[in-house]
């Protein structure tokens, strides 16, 4: 009976909004056969509003090697919970290196801007060939695959970033001694050289500071907590981006226990059924089904951020209807480079506009205002800004009188440590501790 042919009354408009709904995918992107879900990220660590940047780059150049000029000039984005934006441009423009410079899998050029990411922050990138993470398991199930490649509570097939690859000079700088302050059990300030072992992946926020300090462990098995400040002055930027990854990374694992039947479920959300995610050998899927296995892999530790290169490719219009949905009903931020024009004005109302290697930010009127808004709430709590001509400008906060106990506590602070045989001056500390020596 279903393969009768049916006369029906009417334009196509009105049989496929009476008669036949499955029709509509054709005029407009619409799940009809099934819906995809993605997991929730959840909250980020002193981010109370989706319009904070958690993700940015600033002023940034990349040029590579061999090539006459830069693939890309001066290049700034700013990426946020709430960001739904489309790269865009003509095939070599420089799309898919802007986004592997946003997620540190490319370095940019010595002195260029700054790339920045929250600690925090998860990931999710699914390449345009994304294809190769699955071809050498193809003897695996989907479920069993994600399992794998999660087992060991971190993200395997997870990118491999310049900016984390340490040179021969970082590892000279880290074998270095390191002067540390640590205190003692009779509470009496101490000075010691010490040699870095390993970080015991111990983090914490410094007393009265938004500043982190981690626990690291030296030669001679003794522990202490040292600010990230110094810790960067010492080369240790890159091994610290490792252990703010896999906290990251593990913060997900006592929400989402890696069994069988919690996979088959999250494979379930991303319009993976049961018989195809459990039960079929990768080998045997579609290229549609194995973009929905690299998705559901690569947002199993429920990622803030998620980008997409090329996502479709190998989805059907009903898929691409269903992942239009997911990402209109996800807490998380998007971006999405793509040359199909509809699925992009249905779910990025920001564009990043590629061309001449540079880059023009447009959006339509309600993202413009709301970006507005959000820009001018953000500067009044902001410590710096970024001007018309691009350039950071750090704003002078206004230093206050100390209060008598807080006097006499830094005044305690500075004798433990003249008694301990290190100078410090109390017009310095005073101001360390953000007050005005004058006043205090």
């Amino acid at each position: 009976d279903g393969l009768k042919l049916k006369q029906y009354k009417g334009n196509l408009t009105h049989v496929a909004n009476t008669f036949c709904p499955e029709l509509m995918s054709y005029f407009e992107l619409k799940a009809t056969k099934f819906t995809m879900r993605f997991p929730q990220p959840g909250n980020l660590e002193g981010v109370s509003s989706k319009g904070k940047h958690i993700m940015k780059m600033t002023n940034i150049t990349f040029t590579y090697p061999g090539a006459p000029k830069p693939q890309l000039t001066n290049v700034t984005v700013r990426v946020s919970l709430s960001t739904r934006a489309a790269c865009i441009g003509a095939n070599g423009a420089g799309k898919s290196t802007m986004i592997k410079l946003l997620t540190g899998e490319l370095e940019p050029d010595r002195g260029s801007g700054e790339v920045w990411r929250h600690p925090n922050c998860r990931v999710a990138y699914v390449a345009q060939h994304a294809f190769h993470h699955i071809e050498n398991h193809l003897e695996k199930t989907p479920n069993e695959y994600i399992r794998w490649r999660y087992e060991h509570g971190f993200d395997k097939e997870g990118l491999e970033k310049v900016t984390a690859k340490l040179t021969e000079e970082d590892i000279k700088r880290i074998e270095t001694p390191m002067q540390i302050d640590y205190k003692t059990e009779n509470g009496d300030l101490k000075t010691l050289k010490c040699k870095f072992k390993r970080f015991t992946e111990g983090r914490r926020n410094a007393n009265k500071s938004k500043e982190y300090e981690y626990e690291v462990m030296w030669q001679s098995d003794f522990t202490s907590w040292v600010l990230k400040s110094k810790l960067v002055a010492h080369g240790f930027e890159k091994l610290l981006k490792h252990v703010d990854d896999k906290i990251a990374a593990l913060a997900t694992q006592l929400q989402r226990p890696l069994t069988q039947k919690f996979v088959e479920a999250h494979l379930n959300d991303v319009g993976l059924a049961p018989e195809f995610a459990t039960h079929t050998r990768m080998g045997a899927l579609s290229g549609g089904q194995k973009v929905k296995v690299v998705l559901a892999a690569a947002m199993w530790n429920t990622p803030h951020i998620v980008i997409l290169d090329e996502p479709t490719n190998y989805l059907d219009r009903d898929s691409l209807g269903a992942l239009a949905e997911a990402i209109h009903a996800y807490d998380g931020g998007v971006v999405i480079i793509s040359h199909n024009a509809q699925f992009v004005d249905q779910v990025c109302p920001e564009v990043w506009h590629l061309e001449n290697h540079t880059l023009n930010l447009k959006g339509s009127y309600d993202w413009l205002e709301s970006a507005n808004k959000e820009a001018v709430k953000q500067a009044k709590e902001a410590e710096e800004y970024v001007d018309g001509l691009g350039n950071t400008v750090k704003i002078a906060k206004k230093k206050k009188k100390a209060s008598k106990a807080e006097l006499k506590k830094i005044k305690k602070g500075i004798a433990e440590k003249r008694k301990a045989g290190i100078e410090v001056y109390t017009d310095e500390e005073l101001e360390a501790h953000g007050f005005d020596p004058e006043q205090s």
